[in-house]
């Protein structure tokens, strides 16, 4: 904390970053009439020995955030984009060991996907992008650890059985009726951190680390009977952790996206669990986080900072 001023004030400088946010960049990697598509939104935020360019307005530490936003598409040329994480780790490393004064970097990319349009004639250059989900990395580096979150956001997924809920607390307030086969739908968050953080140890194979989360996310889902949105959050977590022995944590922020019976009585009709009413808010939100034993949980548990 540093004084704001030479004269003695009841003013401090708090924690503080800059750097420049939503660096849209799409690398084309062409192999012959093949191509591959790598499509991120960078964000760099940096911190470090910034007191004198608030306290006084000397810019002699600052690195211009033009210049980070430069940096993100010099370094898709030179270096390629192999995974997110890989990208943001060469960044990370480049502003903290080329600027004295920048002790921390954080790399915050979402990465948007395409698929191949396979189609006729010589080539393979047409894509669609895909609608399912944004993949997420956070990248923090202070010179001598690293610290690699990464996850999903907006992948909505269904079970159209095999979900029930009942036997709830209930009040003079509650009207909810119980339910023993109901549909249970949800718009996944998810965020897992790796437990690599040294440079001497080998790095993870991140693609291969990202498609085998999203697969084991997936099937737990699927192969679990639930009787509450968080026990399948819970197995979630569980089935990664238990899978990917480079994860730690695994945080969750599951929208219950309710799906309620419409009645049809009046129109008499019998709804046997066939036509819904899809309401998307309010809707019921469950959270929580699931470590391997022995780990600590470091991933904030509001999401929306993350």
């Amino acid at each position: 904390m540093t004084h704001s001023g030479s004269q003695a004030r009841p003013v401090f400088l708090g924690q503080n970053q800059y750097g420049k946010a939503e660096n849209r960049v799409v690398r084309v990697t062409r192999d012959g009439a093949t191509h591959q598509v790598k499509d991120l939104n960078v964000s760099v935020s940096l911190s470090g020995d910034m007191d004198e360019v608030h306290l006084s307005g000397s810019n002699a530490n600052v690195l211009p955030t033009d210049t980070t936003k430069n940096t993100v598409y010099a370094f898709a040329k030179e270096h390629g984009i192999d995974s997110a994480e890989q990208f943001g780790i060469h960044l990370a490393r480049h502003f903290v060991t080329s600027q004295e004064p920048i002790r921390t970097a954080r790399i915050r990319i979402e990465e948007y996907s395409w698929d191949r349009i396979e189609a006729a004639g010589e080539g393979e250059h047409s894509f669609v992008r895909q609608g399912q989900e944004t993949r997420l990395t956070q990248i923090t580096y202070d010179g001598s650890s690293w610290e690699v979150v990464s996850g999903l956001k907006d992948l909505v997924v269904m079970n159209t059985t095999d979900s029930e809920f009942w036997g709830y607390v209930k009040d003079k307030y509650t009207t909810l009726p119980e339910a023993y086969d109901r549909v249970l739908a949800t718009q996944v968050s998810a965020r897992w951190r790796f437990n690599w953080s040294d440079d001497a140890r080998e790095m993870p194979d991140w693609e291969e680390s990202y498609a085998s989360t999203r697969r084991h996310l997936l099937s737990a889902f699927a192969e679990t009977y639930s009787l509450s949105l968080q026990q399948t959050l819970f197995q979630m977590g569980a089935r990664i952790i238990e899978h990917r022995d480079e994860i730690d944590e695994v945080r969750f922020a599951l929208p219950n996206k309710h799906h309620f019976l419409v009645d049809l009585k009046p129109f008499g009709l019998k709804n046997d669990n066939e036509v819904y009413f899809a309401a998307d808010r309010p809707y019921g939100l469950i959270e929580g986080t699931i470590l391997r034993d022995g780990a600590e949980a470091r991933i904030p548990a509001d999401l929306t900072n993350l």
